[in-house]
């Protein structure tokens, strides 16, 4: 399975969430994941937050980024270019979707012609349900 992670999924498995595990076996069953850098800003940048709120102390936080940035060295990057962008800023289905949200997407969307199948796992709702008009299977089920 080649599998696009986004960042919902990503957090809920490092910040030890309920959906935590299941993101974690899904990630651990797949033959390739590819994410946005974005999925490392925005998990960095949730981590920080969380330190700076309190819920986690900066000793957490550092062992969380550094587990993000071990597993994160097996996939494969997808920079937020030219292409990335342009898809970014063009209609979506429903259009209910944030401008990260686009992003993410408009990754996954770029990056399928050359991956074939590419699932999408992600926890948040109207990711999901733009990915799944787009012809996208989502994960979990």
């Amino acid at each position: 399975m080649t599998l696009y992670a986004e960042s919902s999924a990503v957090l809920a498995w490092l910040l030890e969430q309920d959906r935590g595990p299941i993101v974690k076996r899904i990630l651990a069953a797949s033959d390739l994941v590819v994410a946005s850098d974005l999925t490392l800003i925005e998990c960095d940048r949730a981590l920080l937050r969380a330190t700076t709120f309190g819920r986690i102390s900066s000793e957490d936080q550092a062992e969380r980024q550094k587990r993000l940035a071990t597993t994160a060295a097996f996939w494969g990057l997808l920079p937020i270019g030219g292409s990335i962008v342009e898809r970014a800023r063009q209609p979506f289905p429903d259009d209910a979707i944030r401008s990260l949200d686009a992003i993410h997407l408009a990754s996954a969307l770029i990056a399928r012609p050359a991956l074939g199948d590419l699932d999408i796992l992600s926890l948040d709702h109207r990711i999901r349900a733009t990915a799944t008009r787009l012809g996208f299977h989502v994960l979990p089920e």
